[in-house]
C-alpha cells in the first residue's frame, strides 16, 4: 500500500475511534511510524487529510447514489441497497459525529456534504417512485417527500444516536428503523411483508 493510502487509512481509524478534533497529525505520524515531515509531504495539515477521506467516501458512495434507471429490483433489494449506503456512512462515521462543526470549519467539505445529501434524497425519491409505480406505495407525493426527509435524517444521525446511548452503532438497526418508517406508506400486503422482514433483520 502506498504511503498516502496508509496515512488515509490510519487517519480514518483514529478519527473514527477518538473523534477528528482529538487527533493531531503528529499522532497519525507516530501511529504509522513515519516522520511528521513524511506525512506533511503527502498532506499539508489535517484539513487536506479530512478532505482526502471525504473524496474517497464520495467515490465509494457514488455508484450507490446513481443506480441504473432501468434496474429491476426485488423487494429485498431496496433494503440491501440502503444497507450498503449506511455501511459506507458507518465506515466514515467521524464525518457525521460532529457534522455541523466540521462543515463550519471546512467550507469545501460543507459544499460536498450538501451535494451528497441532495444526491441521497434524489436517490431515495427515485426508489420510492419505483415502489409507487409498482403499486406498493399508497401515500401521496407530499407525504413521500416528508418520508425522504425522515429517511435522510435517520441515515445521517441514527448511528451516532446509538453511540450516545452507549450502544454500538449497528447498521442493521438503522435499516430496521428505515423499514419501519416506510411500512405505513405501503399497501397492506407489502406492509406486512416489510414488517416481518424488519423484525427478522433486527434479530440477525
Amino acid at each position: 500500500m502506498k504511503t498516502r493510502d496508509r496515512i488515509l487509512e490510519c487517519a480514518l481509524a483514529l478519527f473514527n475511534r477518538n473523534g477528528e478534533p482529538n487527533v493531531s497529525t503528529l499522532e497519525i505520524a507516530n501511529e504509522l511510524g513515519i516522520s511528521p515531515g513524511n506525512l506533511y509531504y503527502h498532506f499539508h495539515g489535517k484539513e487536506p487529510l479530512v478532505l482526502g477521506l471525504f473524496e474517497r467516501f464520495q467515490a465509494e458512495l457514488a455508484p450507490l447514489l446513481d443506480p441504473p434507471a432501468d434496474a429491476r429490483l426485488n423487494a429485498e433489494d431496496y433494503w440491501l441497497f440502503l444497507h450498503l449506503i449506511i455501511e459506507r456512512l458507518a465506515h466514515y462515521r467521524f464525518l457525521f459525529q460532529d457534522l455541523s462543526n466540521l462543515a463550519g470549519r471546512l467550507p469545501k467539505l460543507a459544499r460536498g456534504i450538501r451535494n451528497l445529501l441532495n444526491a441521497l434524497k434524489r436517490t431515495l425519491a427515485s426508489l420510492l417512485a419505483r415502489l409507487k409505480s409498482e403499486g406498493q406505495l399508497v401515500s401521496d407525493t407530499q407525504a413521500l417527500g416528508n418520508l425522504v426527509e425522515q429517511i435522510t435524517l435517520t441515515v445521517l444521525f441514527s448511528l451516532d444516536y446509538q453511540r450516545i446511548l452507549g450502544r454500538d452503532g449497528e447498521v442493521r438497526v438503522v435499516v430496521y428503523q428505515i423499514m419501519m418508517l416506510v411500512a405505513p406508506h405501503l399497501v397492506a400486503g407489502s406492509r406486512q411483508s416489510v414488517e416481518r422482514l424488519a423484525m427478522h433483520y433486527l434479530e440477525r
